[in-house]
Parts: structure tokens; sequence; C-alpha cells
């Protein structure tokens, strides 16, 4: 039984309609991935083994392009691959972002080395090590994305950021059709405002929460780029959110007053682990709850301790091709 199956088995128990399955291509379509890196190779673990190689046709085209020639630059050079384990990757259209992540302290002749890098190669480097970064030029990318108007995102190499370029924007196309009536919009685990940015030119006003502090950042940089007038944020735990809507005063919230929003939907996107006890208590009460799962197990089970409302709509994304995972988004509605 394929993936689909058994994800169509779960939600009928709880939705009798046609699901859609939005594909993705089987390869060239990841814009971040990270791998280990020995020998003059890099490595990943694939079932359970570990596997070294030199390519790979998982990552979009610009990545997949510098993947070998970066080895090489890497193996002619001591201060580059000295005490080098692990490289990642981030790309917005033609714009690389490599991570080179050492067990040791990186001084100046490493970043002129990395500097020769980034003219050879046309990419942006970031060299890690334990409470140390160094980069040739940039930190972040800028990320355009167009869904019924283009807006922007920002995103570096540690936070979280949609890695599918095709589904994401699938993602936010089909999270905006289940808007209807819209007034206040409350989303947990916003991230860098993958689905906040476009949300805001529907609802009136919208109070985003997410608990990582880079993440936070650069929804503010997005605002400000996309001049928005109609979010406001706070760094807030799922749990701290709870504990505000139960009258708990966060400073961070800078004054917010949950009470003067008129919430009709609330978004969130939470982890593989799906939802804690006290976050399905406060979805309880609103009428919307627009439920973004990486985990339809999780999805599940949640949906069984939401015993109020049923799936009105729901769409399945194949975001990563080739492996188990599905994600799926679904509109909830109270009974």
């Amino acid at each position: 039984m394929n993936k689909f199956n058994d994800v169509k088995n779960i939600l009928s128990k709880y939705y009798s309609g046609d699901i859609n399955l939005n594909l993705s291509p089987a390869t060239s379509y990841r814009s971040r991935c990270e791998f280990g890196y020995r020998n003059g190779k890099y490595t990943m673990v694939k079932g359970d083994k570990k596997i070294s190689l030199t390519n790979y046709d998982l990552p979009v085209s610009s990545i997949q392009n510098i993947m070998e020639p970066l080895l090489e630059q890497i193996k002619a050079n001591e201060l580059l691959k000295h005490k080098l384990f692990q490289i990642n990757f981030r790309a917005v259209r033609d714009v690389v972002l490599i991570s080179l992540i050492y067990h040791k302290e990186l001084e100046e002749k490493w970043l002129e080395a990395a500097n020769g890098v980034t003219s050879i190669l046309n990419v942006h480097i970031i060299g890690r090590s334990r409470k140390q970064i160094i980069a040739t030029d940039i930190l972040e990318l800028e990320d355009e994305v167009d869904v019924q108007d283009s807006y922007y995102l920002y995103q570096d190499d540690k936070t979280f950021y949609q890695p599918n370029k095709y589904i994401m924007p699938k993602m936010v196309e089909y999270s905006l059709s289940l808007i209807s009536d819209p007034k206040d919009l409350l989303e947990l685990y916003c991230g860098s405002g993958t689905f906040t940015v476009p949300m805001s030119r529907y609802f009136k006003n919208i109070f985003a929460t997410e608990n990582n502090r880079a993440s936070i950042t650069y929804l503010n940089k997005a605002i400000k780029k996309n001049d928005i007038a109609n979010i406001a944020y706070a760094r807030l735990s799922d749990t701290e959110l709870t504990e505000a809507f139960n009258g708990r005063v966060f400073r961070r919230m800078g004054g917010i007053d949950l009470g003067n929003y008129n919430f009709s939907h609330v978004l969130v996107d939470p982890p593989r682990s799906g939802l804690n006890e006290n976050v399905t208590d406060i979805l309880q009460k609103f009428d919307n709850i627009i439920y973004i799962s990486c985990n339809p197990e999780t999805f599940e089970r949640d949906l069984e301790n939401l015993k109020d409302y049923k799936i009105n709509k729901v769409e399945v994304f194949d975001q990563f091709s080739n492996t188990s995972h599905l994600e799926l988004i679904a509109l909830l509605t109270k009974v």
C-alpha cells in the first residue's frame, strides 16, 4: 500500500469527499539540503546505512551544478577541508548559500580561502563552528514568491523554510482558498511568515506567534519589505500562548491585548509531534481552524481531541517525493 492510500484511509474516517494529491517532481525539487562530509565526499543516511556521494539528484539544479566543483575546491585547500564535518545548501533561484560547519575555530586565512571559492563558483559561503559564524558576504536569502500576487520572504541557513520550491506555492495558494468571511487571524508556529505574509491581504488583523528568535527576525523583515501594517507578532511558544489566553502577561507581547481581536480563524502549522493538549483546548474557542500538518498520524490524534470539529476541506501535498512523508492542509469547522 502506498503512502497516499495510507493517508486516504486515515482521512476516510472523518471526510467522505474526494481528496486531491499535489505531486512534486521526483528530482531537482529540494531548495535546502544537508550533508555530512568525510574523506572528500558528501555523506548521508539512507535507510539504516551511511552512504558517500559526490552528487545527488534531489536538490534543485543550482545546487546540483556546484556539488562536485565544491568538493574539488575543498579537497584542494587544507584550510577548507581540515575538521570540516557538515555541508548545508540553500538556494533561491540561482543564488546558492553554502554553510561549511567545522570542529575548529575559523581564522582570517579560512575566510580568504572561502572568498576564493565564492569567486570561482559564484556562490555565497558561511563558515560555522562552536559559537562562531563567518560569512564571505551575505547571511540570508531573499525569496520572491508569486501566489496571486508577489511578495518577499527571508531565511538564513538555520531557520526553517519550506524545502520544496514546487509544492510551497501550492500549499500557500490552497490555504488562501480556505478563507471565507475573514475577520482576524491567530497563527501559531508562524516561522518566518510563509503563510502569515500572504494572508495579511485577506484578514483585517493578524496576531502571529513563533518561538524561534531568528524566524521572528525574518518575519519582521518581511513585514517591512512588503509594507504590511496589519500583522502583530510575539516570540511565544505554543504553551506560552495558551498561558496568555488564560491571562498571563508577557513583556514580549508589547502590550498586545488578545481581547481586542475578533478571531474568525486560527492557523496552526505544528512540528511532526503535533499539538499539545493545552493548545488543543485553546483551539476550541475558534470556529475555523486551518491545520497544516507534516504528520498525518498526529493530525488524526489531534482531530480526535477536537471532537466538536469536522473536516470541511482537505488536500494532500507530496513535498518529499520518494519518501514515506506526506503533508496535508485541512479546514476544520466547528459543528
